[in-house]
């Protein structure tokens, strides 16, 4: 069987996927599987490693299966992922050495708080274009280092080796023989200098964490290694390693400077193309690498919320307020309005434009006359809230106006998240065919790697997608932002000991 098929392995943050896509970029099968999440303490999460790589290994098989290919029919795997989650393994056994600390942890805040009163925060933020928060990788590591019996001793002779979950999947997928990662991932952990987009030596200092444990920086789209025998794939070029908020903007088809696309998954993630350089934010934004092939870098600026998603799976598993998204969704279009009521989700904090670590989730503006419909209303105006605020930043960031938003990922199949999130925008809201975006930029980037396609070979085709116009007149959505901003204030600071 020929190689003519791309394999995306989508590793996120509640369950992992695999799909195959043919060269033109249409989806031909897919699997899924959510694994199992981690709370030990009041604001901290976590996942047992294992069941990352497991579900992504069986989420492969099962693809594969599905379309019907053996691992002769893979022209090429690529590996897009969540970001910042921190891993620490010991490189002679491949055993991890502690459950993976989760990108929504929030226990080295009190660390980040330390390093920003003695004045770090300007020289990280103007080598890494990050902020000092416990979001990204640094502090999670060196806590891992500090609080794991014998495991700084063991790093600085070598025997351990750190990565964010595209490095701890490549390192299985190929055996063990291969310890890298990529610049969009590198990007993320407070440790990557975004000029020269190598590891950087006074980072590293400033965070205490030895270099013998950091994998080697790569290119995002090249050859990283081949698939070990016995797994699915075997013997397919692994030609392309993203983290998955920048294949999104890579699979949106958002190529050109002043390109942008918003991924509703457990966040809500806004990206900018701001070209082949760094753009310094002036509101608090991130600046971060979306991906280099043929040493070319390109840039982009980043807008994260920690909670979009995540607000649905709350209300539905934690509260059991609805059994599914789509009762959410019923329950949210049979009224008007939230009835006064306001949800902020700061459930780990507030991330962009905000970045508050010590603020936690509030429900307020309650009367007696709110039932569970205004509730679930409010949830899904909370992720358009705070997706206005995302791109009312970005925008003074970048001296722009976009004229719409390019939306994907699975809150995106919400019609009256839609209508909300055009409505409190005032501008178009669009949903490409294929909302599996983050997969499909693995895939093209992968085809890139290996050069079966050009890097615009998926970008081209629009048929299919979904446009909201907004409906809401300006003066009321004034009056609704106003609102919001007084119940964000309601949430601020609240956790601070």
């Amino acid at each position: 069987m020929p190689r003519r098929h791309l394999l995306a392995l989508d590793q996120g943050t509640t369950s992992s996927r695999a799909i195959v896509f043919d060269l033109s970029g249409r989806p031909l099968a897919s699997a899924r599987r959510e694994f199992a999440q981690h709370y030990p303490h009041p604001g901290w999460v976590e996942h047992n490693p294992n069941d990352l790589w497991s579900t992504t290994r069986d989420c492969a098989a099962e693809a594969l299966a599905r379309a019907g290919l053996d691992d002769t029919g893979v022209a090429a795997v690529g590996i897009t992922n969540q970001r910042e989650t921190t891993l620490l393994w010991d490189r002679r056994t491949g055993a991890p050495v502690h459950p993976a600390i989760v990108w929504q942890d929030r226990r080295t805040a009190d660390r980040c708080e330390t390093l920003r009163t003695a004045g770090a925060e300007p020289f990280v933020a103007a080598r890494t274009g990050l902020r000092l928060d416990p979001y990204f990788s640094a502090t999670k590591l060196a806590w891992l280092l500090d609080h794991t019996p014998g495991a700084r001793t063991a790093a600085e002779a070598g025997h351990l080796a750190f990565g964010t979950v595209d490095t701890w999947l490549l390192w299985h997928l190929t055996a063990g023989r291969v310890h890298a990662t990529d610049v969009s991932n590198a990007s993320r952990t407070l440790l990557l200098n975004l000029q020269t987009l190598a590891w950087d030596a006074e980072l590293l200092r400033l965070f205490n964490i030895p270099v013998s444990v950091l994998p080697e920086v790569r290119d995002t789209a090249g050859l990283f290694g081949e698939v070990a025998p016995g797994l699915p794939g075997a013997g397919a070029p692994i030609a392309a390693l993203v983290g998955d908020q920048q294949a999104a903007l890579f699979g949106q088809g958002c190529l050109a400077p002043g390109s942008a696309k918003a991924t509703y998954g457990t966040g809500c993630f806004l990206l900018l193309n701001t070209g082949a350089a760094p753009v310094v934010s002036r509101h608090q934004l991130l600046t971060t690498a979306a991906w280099r092939f043929g040493g070319h870098a390109t840039y982009a600026l980043e807008g994260a919320v920690f909670a979009a998603g995540a607000v649905v799976q709350w209300l539905r598993d934690e509260l059991k307020l609805v059994a599914s998204a789509a009762e959410l969704d019923a329950l949210a279009a049979s009224v008007p309005d939230a009835g006064g009521a306001w949800l902020v989700p700061a459930f780990t904090g507030l991330g962009a434009p905000h970045w508050d670590p010590h603020a936690r989730g509030a429900l307020v503006g309650l009367t007696r006359g709110i039932n569970r419909a205004h509730v679930c209303y409010a949830a899904l105006e909370s992720i358009a809230m705070q997706t206005v605020d995302l791109l009312a930043a970005m925008e003074q960031d970048a001296a722009i106006t976009l004229p719409e938003l390019r939306v994907d990922g699975g809150a995106s199949q919400s019609t009256p998240l839609l209508r909300l999130q055009a409505d409190r925008l005032g501008r178009p809201v669009i949903r490409p065919a294929c909302i599996e975006t983050t997969a499909l930029g693995a895939a093209a980037l992968a085809g890139v790697g290996t050069g079966l396609i050009g890097p615009d070979a998926f970008a081209a085709d629009r048929s299919g997608e979904v446009r909201v116009e907004p409906a809401l007149d300006p003066a009321t959505r004034a009056a609704r932002h106003a609102e919001w901003i007084r119940a964000v204030a309601r949430t601020r600071d609240w956790a601070r000991p």
